[in-house]
This record gives structure tokens, sequence and C-alpha cells, in this order.
């Protein structure tokens, strides 16, 4: 079997091959080529399924962690970031003791372990259970999804992931609100929590066959059968990766920045909604709060899933064809400059939400594949090690940063919803200059390999 990738090279020598049923249904979300929609729909499936396990888990979480307080949650939030300074190496070292089909499947089963060892500590009463079990979460969602990119970026070239991964991203835009559905079902059918942890463990373990069928599929191919027996080097482990590499340190910084603006435009939406609930009540005290609260966040998400899910089916793979990877970073800021001028500029509850809907519904679509694409020309090790800690840690990192401008910003400076967005807009202004550079760094990257390939300088 051929490599993803390789193809477009190899059409000189042999004859073009004729895609199949599979290739010709795949052509409506992106450009699929004679002989790739089989790992594709793999992988689609593949991510579709940790999603909506993980969804499962996430609903679940709520009302473990809420028993101890709204407090307690806001405290195990900050507890992820700390726990991730030790996982990152964890992760690192067992990455350099064996080869990829292992590191997987250890990894994932170190998760099934941990959700059957929370189900049985919940039947017997363990203590503080749902603060660990909150952290826990935390990691479990954002390593899980990063060694499936990881993966994914392992398998495919340039090219191929160019035009793959927004249909593949497509998995995880159907399977969180399947899981988030699912879930809601079986707390309203009286299933407890600690029985719902086992559907999870049962969706990890066909999520681990369908990574030994990719796997079996891509290694018949000499370069993959290598790639896949060779451990990752011990030299680095991944904040060190990061650290020590200029387009790896932007790109930190860049999901950094995006994280806090993110964040900091949940925490408007959020305070917008509960002012308009509280003018609502006061005008007419027969209104309930919480159903105006519940009625607004229903819409909104409904929206916003709705949105981003037609934006990545048909949109996705268009920009980054005909925009390339600028059209693909930088389709996030721009959206996010507009919701937040509007709203800096005095814009109601009714505007807020549909510029908040507009970013959200670019950031789970447009952005998060532009965050897979990325890693492409970066090394094995890099793919693996550094996107951990790229992913994790300093994901979380943006989450602590904007819960201190949100301290700063309520207890020292005195910031109403139009000093939020003023603050959002500066940061938005650093977004786009740390996306320029990373930008061209990437550029820089792709020209050395170009020369490498060509055996010499390429002309400008």
């Amino acid at each position: 079997m051929e490599q993803p990738g390789e193809r477009s090279s190899e059409r000189r020598s042999e004859p073009e091959a004729k895609p199949g049923i599979l290739d010709r249904l795949l052509r409506p979300f992106t450009d699929v080529e004679a002989g790739e929609a089989g790992t594709a729909l793999l992988m689609f499936l593949n991510l579709f399924l940790l999603l909506l396990g993980y969804y499962v888990l996430r609903t679940v979480r709520e009302p473990l962690i809420l028993a101890g307080g709204a407090e307690v949650k806001s405290y195990a939030s900050a507890g992820q970031a700390l726990a991730l300074m030790g996982f990152v190496p964890l992760y690192g070292w067992f990455s350099s003791q064996v080869d990829r089909v292992k590191l997987i499947f250890g990894f994932i089963l170190f998760f099934i372990v941990n959700i059957e060892l929370f189900s049985f500590g919940g039947r017997v009463g363990m203590p503080y259970l749902g603060i660990v079990y909150y952290i826990w979460v935390g990691i479990f969602s954002l390593a899980t999804v990063a060694q499936f990119w990881s993966y994914a970026n392992d398998v495919y070239r340039r090219e191929a992931g160019e035009r793959l991964f927004p249909f593949i991203f497509l998995g995880a835009t159907l399977g969180a609100p399947v899981g988030a559905r699912i879930a809601e079902r079986l707390f309203e059918a009286g299933v407890s929590p600690y029985d719902m942890m086992h559907i999870t463990a049962v969706i990890l373990c066909v999520h681990l066959l369908l990574y030994w069928l990719v796997d079996r599929r891509e290694s018949r191919r000499p370069s993959q059968a290598a790639a896949a027996a060779t451990p990752l080097s011990a030299a680095a482990g991944g904040f060190k990766l990061v650290f020590g590499n200029p387009y790896l340190r932007l790109l930190a910084v860049l999901i950094i920045v995006l994280n806090v603006v993110n964040t900091t435009g949940n925490y408007i939406v959020d305070k917008s909604v509960v002012a308009a609930a509280n003018a609502a009540v006061a005008a007419d005290p027969s209104l309930s709060r919480d159903a105006f609260i519940g009625s607004f966040y229903g819409r909104f998400s409904f929206y916003f899933n709705t949105l981003g899910l037609l934006i990545q089916a048909f949109l996705v793979s268009r920009i980054v064809k005909y925009l390339g990877m600028a059209g693909a970073v930088l389709a996030l800021p721009i959206v996010a400059l507009g919701a937040y001028g509007l709203i800096a500029a005095g814009a109601g509850l009714a505007v807020i939400r549909w510029a908040k809907i507009a970013e959200n519904a670019t950031d789970y679509s447009v952005m998060n594949t532009a965050r897979q694409l990325v890693w492409l020309p970066t090394s094995r090790e890099e793919k693996y090690k550094a996107k951990q800690a790229v992913d994790t840690f300093f994901v979380r990192a943006g989450d602590v940063l904007q819960a201190v401008l949100v301290f700063a910003g309520t207890t020292w400076l005195s910031f109403g919803v139009r000093g939020f967005a003023l603050a959002n807009l500066f940061l938005i202004a650093a977004w786009f200059g740390v996306a320029v550079l990373l930008l061209r760094e990437y550029g820089r990257i792709m020209r050395k390999r170009v020369e490498a390939a060509a055996g010499g300088p390429v002309p400008a």
C-alpha cells in the first residue's frame, strides 16, 4: 500500500488509479484520491468514538464535582495544570521505551484501567473522588485527543494531511454532541454515573481495535513499517522540545493566547446572560431566572454546534485548499476581532450571543483543524512528545492565565463587559503578531524541506 501524500510524485511513472465508491462518496467533504478513503474513514470513526466516550465521562463528572460546590470545581481546574507538569515528562519517557503500537495500546489501556478504578472507588465511597476524577478527565480529554493527532501526523504526509484532516476532524464534531446526548438519556433513565463509566471503557476498547486496523493497513508500506517499529528518541522530553524550537515556542504562545481570549469571551457571555436574567426577573417576577439562563444556553449551544458542523463539513477543506495555512490559522483571530470589536462598542446581549456563536463555531472547526495541520512538518519526536506538552499543559496554562485576568479585572480594575472586550482586543493584536511569525517560520521549514528534496537552494 502506498504512502499517503506520495501519490502525486508517483503518478509520473504509474497509471493513475481510479477512485472507488468510498473515494467518490467523500468528495463533497474534501479532495480524496484513489485508495485513501478506507484509512480516512477508519480515522474518522476512531475520532468519533473517542469524543463520544469523552463526552460521556465529561457529563458524568459534573454531578461528582458539584457535590462539593462550584468553588471546588474552580480549584480543581487549576489542579489540572499542576498534574500535567508531571504527566508530560512521564509520557515522553514511555514513548522512548516502546514502539508506536505499544505506545498507543499502553496509553489507552492505562486510561481504561483508571476508568474502572474510578467506578470501583465511587461504589465504595472513596473520599474526594469527585476532585480527583475532575482533574483526571481534564487530562484524559486533552491527552487522548493529542495522541490521536500525533498518530495522524505520523501516518499522513503534509499534502495528504492538508486534504484529509478536515474530513477526519468531522468525527470529533459529530462525536461530541452524540456523546452528550447519550449521557443525558442515560441519566434520565436512572443509570448511575459509575455504571456509565463502563460504557466509555468499552468504547475505548473499540477505539483501540480501530487503531490496530489502521496501523495494520499503513504498516504494509516500508516507510510506515520502519516508523511503527522504532521507539522515539530519549534525547529530549516534551517541554525541552518545545522550548528548544522557535516554531514550537510560537505555537505554544499562540495556544495560550487563543485560550485566554476564548475563555474570557465565555466569561463575557456568562456575565451578560446573568445580568439579562436578573433584569428580566426584576421586570416580571413570575419569570424563572434558571429557565431564562437554561433556555439561552440551550439555543446558544445548538446554534454554534450546528454552524461549526456545517463549516467543518463543507468549508474547512476549501479554506485549506484555496487559502492555505494562512487562511486556516488567521480565520479565528479575524472573526474574534470583529466579535469583540462589536462588544467593545457597546453591543447588547443579542449581538454578543451571535458574535460568540461565530467565534466558537470557527474555533471548533477551522482553528481546531489548523491546530493539527501545523504539526505536519515537525519531527516524529515533536509530533508525539512536544504535541502532548502543547495540547495539554499549555492549553491549561491559558486557562490559569484567563482566571488571573478575570480576577484582576473584577477585583482591581473594575472591568465590565466592555472592559473585558477591550482586553481581548489587545490580546487579539498580540495573537495576530504571533500567528504571522508562526506562519513565517512554517514557510521557512517548508522551504528547507523543498531545498533538501531538490538537492540545493530553490530559487525564490
